[in-house]
């Protein structure tokens, strides 16, 4: 099978998957038992639901009274449009504030940093673990990252703003920016707004980044040791190259399936923000806004994050396909 064929094969399954995504997911919210998210709103706000021109009014906008085939149209044409409705909470449209609210800005901002640099902090420690099995160094890689890997994410970062924002006052404890940013007249220059959001960025993304690197260091470490014992590698061991070039360019390159699966994974989820951790420091992202649409039962803000959600899921293992069948042709063929 060539590489064109391979990835229309992939496409084609990407694709079917993203019809069957939406479709499961219209089903669970049609499923939940109980008032429904506009039910569950106009009881939370009596003055509005005792306003019958009030309640007609949000009807039409929620599109209450159709039948459930025209709600199901509906709800397909947002989800392929990425419109998503209208949101329970204030009635704004919900792309609108995904976009323009910043939340998806800050988010990315987040989650990408913190894995990207988890990644990278993994993949190195991980193969410097695996060139020194059995050292200090090794068990040492190994404990620290089981200890981060296994604490909640919420209790590293209180004991993070306990350290560094309330004894040190190095970081601010919580949010993206200060509030005199969005005053006119106040906010500084790019520069200074540059290192500002930079301090209100370390806390969480350090959070993040403790939590996730240890996985990345313990599968990196489990592949490279197999790698390791191969034949080919005591030829080149045989041929006088360096012990960096053996385990970067040989080593980790058969070694690096595994570790590409497992960071296409972690950037699928990327817009499913990071809920605890944002909670905890009051960072106005997705993850946040996913936590506060729960809580009120905001039934379009739920759908179009996990659907939102799935499609990254999806795209990112299209790519890890795709990695796949570069780095290692023979998987072309299977």
């Amino acid at each position: 099978m060539t590489l064109r064929s391979f990835l229309l094969r992939r496409l084609v399954y990407t694709v079917i998957l993203v019809f069957m995504v939406i479709i499961v997911n219209w089903l669970i919210f049609e499923g939940i038992p109980g008032q429904s998210g506009a039910e569950s709103f106009l009881t939370m706000n009596p003055r509005i639901a005792s306003n019958p021109l009030a309640v007609a009014r949000l009807c039409a906008l929620w599109n209450c009274h159709a039948s459930r085939e025209a709600q199901f149209v509906a709800y397909i044409h947002n989800m392929l449009t990425f419109q998503f409705g209208i949101s329970f909470q204030n009635g704004l449209p919900i792309a609108t504030q995904i976009i323009q609210q910043q939340r998806l800005q800050n988010t990315l901002i987040l989650l990408g940093t913190s894995t990207i640099f988890a990644i990278i902090i993994g993949v190195v420690l991980g193969i410097i673990a695996s060139a020194k099995r059995g050292s200090f160094l090794d068990s040492l890689s190994v404990t620290a990252s089981l200890a981060t890997f296994s604490l909640p994410t919420f209790w590293i970062g209180l004991v993070l703003i306990l350290i560094f924002a309330i004894n040190l006052h190095w970081f601010p404890s919580g949010g993206v920016e200060p509030s005199y940013f969005t005053q006119p007249g106040l906010a500084p220059d790019l520069i200074t707004q540059f290192f500002v959001r930079l301090q209100y960025l370390f806390l969480p993304a350090l959070t993040l980044t403790l939590f996730t690197y240890g996985g990345f260091v313990l599968l990196t470490r489990a592949t490279m040791i197999e790698a390791l014992n191969e034949d080919y590698i005591v030829t080149a061991k045989a041929k006088g190259l360096s012990q960096r070039v053996i385990l970067f360019r040989h080593a980790f390159k058969n070694a690096s399936l595994p570790v590409i699966t497992a960071s296409a994974l972690a950037f699928g989820g990327i817009l499913a923000g990071a809920i605890i951790t944002e909670t905890v420091f009051a960072w106005n992202g997705l993850g946040f806004w996913l936590f506060q649409a729960v809580t009120v039962k905001d039934y379009p803000v739920m759908q179009a994050m996990f659907y939102l959600i799935a499609l990254t899921v999806i795209a990112a293992n299209f790519i890890a396909d795709v990695l796949y069948g570069i780095v290692d042709p023979r998987i072309r063929y299977e």
